[in-house]
């Protein structure tokens, strides 16, 4: 509990948890320079706030030298900073589960109501919350142009609710399932609410590309494709 209390009080400060979001949402450790950069923030502010987020147990760091040379001559080796393998409770926010058992509820009363099965009455309520919650993204930032916008805003929301995205080769994996727990117990339930929940989410979005169910190991069971270069979903 000591753990976890430590790292909720490391991220109350928005611009360390800005660098945690941005270290776990890069598919390669990042160092420094390239955090500062990223935010726009000094170099020692960077630092520091790395550091914290490495002593509390949320980031982990090797050294590399980013030449790629050895030896004299090659420089010293520069920090680089990855998110930490130890999961603590911070990473399953409380409210994401609260969201989880309120669909699940909707869902279970509906079924007895009117009989249909649960698993349908499930995909409805899990579908509607997600369409609520991407009406919000629009209200709140505005309706997206185009389809590498309508993508922008879609990950931004998920790592809001905590999946923390990540992009290889433009594909974007979830890092994290908010509902973990509940996924180890019922994996083929909660997937499928995460499929449909965060395809809720994407229909909301005008011109965004629909997510796709595809369960593989440490990351939630859902990815979310690229922007093919005319701007449409490649999907």
């Amino acid at each position: 509990m000591k753990e976890a209390a430590g790292g909720i009080g490391a991220l109350a400060d928005d611009t360390r948890r800005e660098l945690y979001l941005l270290v776990c949402a890069a598919p390669e450790p990042v160092n420094r320079d390239q955090a500062a950069d990223a935010l726009g923030i000094p170099r020692h502010q960077a630092k520091f706030h790395l550091d914290r987020l490495e002593g509390e147990g949320l980031l982990a760091s090797e050294y590399v030298r980013t030449s790629g040379k050895s030896g004299p001559g090659a420089g010293r080796p520069a920090k680089h900073y990855r998110r930490a393998d130890a999961e603590i409770a911070l990473s399953l926010p409380g409210r994401e589960y609260a969201l989880a058992g309120r669909i699940m509820a909707e869902a279970i009363a509906t079924s007895a109501r009117t009989g249909a099965p649960v698993g349908d009455a499930l995909d409805a309520v899990a579908a509607r919350v997600g369409r609520e919650i991407g009406a919000e993204a629009v209200a709140a930032h505005g309706a997206p142009v185009d389809a590498d916008a309508a993508r922008r805003l879609a990950l931004g929301t998920l790592a809001a609710h905590g999946y923390e995205p990540c992009t290889t080769d433009g594909v974007t994996h979830l890092r994290n399932c908010p509902f973990h727990a509940l996924a180890a117990d019922q994996p083929d339930l909660v997937c499928r609410m995460n499929h449909v929940l965060i395809g809720g989410l994407a229909e909301a979005l005008p011109h965004c590309p629909r997510p796709r169910l595809e369960p593989g190991e440490n990351r939630c069971c859902v990815l979310i494709p690229g922007v093919a270069a005319d701007g449409a979903d490649p999907a």
